[in-house]
Formats: structure tokens, sequence, C-alpha cells
């Protein structure tokens, strides 16, 4: 995500405003432009939202009527919608080129979800346990995880079953980046929520991180989000699979997402951290997934 940043940047006919914190803050003085960058009273989390969108607590500062910042949330960089296309355009390019850039489908993600992410936070907002992720904001990090707690869980259940993916693909929670260009501080929760249940959805799928693990989730996550990163992925993540993959893919893989996707209940409307103990069959059925076919990935 770096090198999106610095590369936009550089465009000097498109400048990007520095990430914002106490010592470059400028209080906006203008009353015109205070109605015009005034943010909602929802964004100003800052100032009146004592937890935060990351879910920490904090002490309440009372805000100045004078004095207005810009940023939306720790680490916001806002961006005009011409930024965004170009960002997008670039993260995409760099995805497409080496899938395991997740700094650029990151990037990707936030610059294109404008309309899918909406829809999710709606999802959640009228689902009682997607209501209560919100609210709460739980994350899923190895500083929230009590990974001695999950290996000592039953074979089969969720906790151990994610820990085992874990330490199986040599991957950890903590890899997933936060948000910088969404404009909105509750859908880049949204969107970090979605980044932080993804190796759950590969726990859930019985997926691994191989290029057709990947894709397969992709295809899932596609059809349950409609994020176009998702799309973009499941489409063009395919062209560097071997013939004797493609076929495994084309004939069983992707049937088997696309119905588990559209019979899955949202993915996001489920408190993970509350279903450790829970078994991953019956937590699949109560989503809706169907079981993985018999194939090896």
């Amino acid at each position: 995500m770096a090198d999106a940043v610095q590369w936009l940047s550089f465009c000097h006919f498109f400048p990007l405003q520095k990430p914002i914190t106490s010592q470059n803050m400028v209080p906006v003085q203008d009353e015109t432009h205070r109605r015009l960058l005034k943010p909602s009273r929802k964004a100003r989390l800052s100032h009146s939202d004592p937890r935060g969108w990351d879910g920490h607590g904090g002490e309440e500062e009372e805000e100045e009527e004078e004095e207005v910042w810009h940023q939306l949330y720790p680490g916001h960089i806002p961006t005009s919608p011409l930024q965004k296309a170009l960002l997008a355009a670039g993260s995409a390019f760099m995805a497409l080129y080496d899938p395991y850039r997740h700094d650029m489908v990151a990037v990707l993600g936030e610059t294109t979800g404008c309309l899918a992410l909406p829809n999710l936070r709606d999802k959640m907002k009228h689902h009682p346990e997607g209501y209560r992720i919100l609210q709460e904001r739980p994350r899923i990090r190895l500083s929230t995880l009590d990974m001695s707690r999950l290996r000592g869980l039953p074979d089969g259940s969720l906790g151990r079953e994610y820990v085992r993916f874990l330490e199986v693909n040599k991957v950890s929670p903590d890899t997933r980046m936060p948000p910088k260009f969404v404009d909105d501080e509750e859908l880049a929760y949204v969107i970090q929520r979605y980044r932080e249940v993804h190796d759950l959805m590969h726990t859930l799928l019985g997926m691994p991180t191989n290029m057709l693990g990947e894709v397969v989730v992709k295809w899932f996550e596609a059809v349950q989000t409609g994020l176009p990163m998702c799309v973009l992925g499941a489409a063009f993540g395919p062209i560097r699979l071997s013939a004797r993959k493609l076929q495994v893919l084309a004939t069983e893989l992707v049937p088997w997402a696309i119905r588990s996707g559209l019979n899955a209940s949202c993915v996001l409307n489920v408190y993970y951290e509350q279903r450790w103990e829970q078994p991953v069959e019956s937590l699949r059925e109560e989503i809706g997934i169907f079981h993985p076919p018999a194939v090896p990935v």
C-alpha cells in the first residue's frame, strides 16, 4: 500500500493529502470551507466517539466549534474520485501482475468498494449479530486471540481448525492491513472486518492458501460481498493455473463456491469470536455453506 501512496503523491497534478497527525493537523477557519469539509457527526469519531473505529476505548474530547479536522479514523487518507480511480487502476494492474501483493489487493478493495461496502454495512445493521458486531467493533489479531486456548479446543471446532489453518499455511491475522482510502469510518471497519475474517472463510471452506484455494475463496466472496476486488480475483486468478487445476476448478470447485455463496447468509453477520467452540460442520450448516467437494486442492 505504501507503493500506491508514494506513486500517487508524485503525481503533482493530483496531489495527495498526507496522513493527518497531531503535528500537521490544521484547523479550518473559513466558514464556507467549514460547511464543505465538516464531516458527519458519526465521522468525527476522534472527537465525539470514545470508542474509535478499531473498537479500543479512548477519552472523549470536546470539539471546538471553530476547528474541524479532515481525518475520519486513524490512518485515513482523504482522496478525490480522480485519485481513487488512479489508485484503483494502478493497484488492479499490480494485483494482476502479482496476486500475492496483498497491499495492492487492499488498495483495490478500498477504492472500488463504494457500492458494495454500504450494502454489506446495511446487511449487518439489519441482523442482530451483525448489528452487535458493528457496535462492539471486535478485532481478530494476535493481541486479541488466546492462541493457547484455541489450540486446546477439540479437533473439528472452529477455534482449533482456525489455528491449524494459520500454522499449516504459515499466515498470521496481523498481516491484514488497516484501511486508508475509505471515506467513512463505519465502512472502514466493515472492510477491515472482511479482511480479518478472510482466513476464517478459508477454514470454513476447507481451502488452502495456494492459488487454486485463493481463487475458490474469491469466487465465494465475490458472490457473498459483491466487492469488485473479489470479482476481479475470481475472474483473472485462474489464468495462472495449470490445465488440470483449471478443469477441477471449472467442473467442481467454482459451481460449489457459487452455490454456497448464494445459499449462505452474510458471513459478516457471524460473531466468530464467540463461536470458537462450535464445530466447523455445525457452523457451515448454520450459515448455509455446502460441504466441500472431495477433490485435491
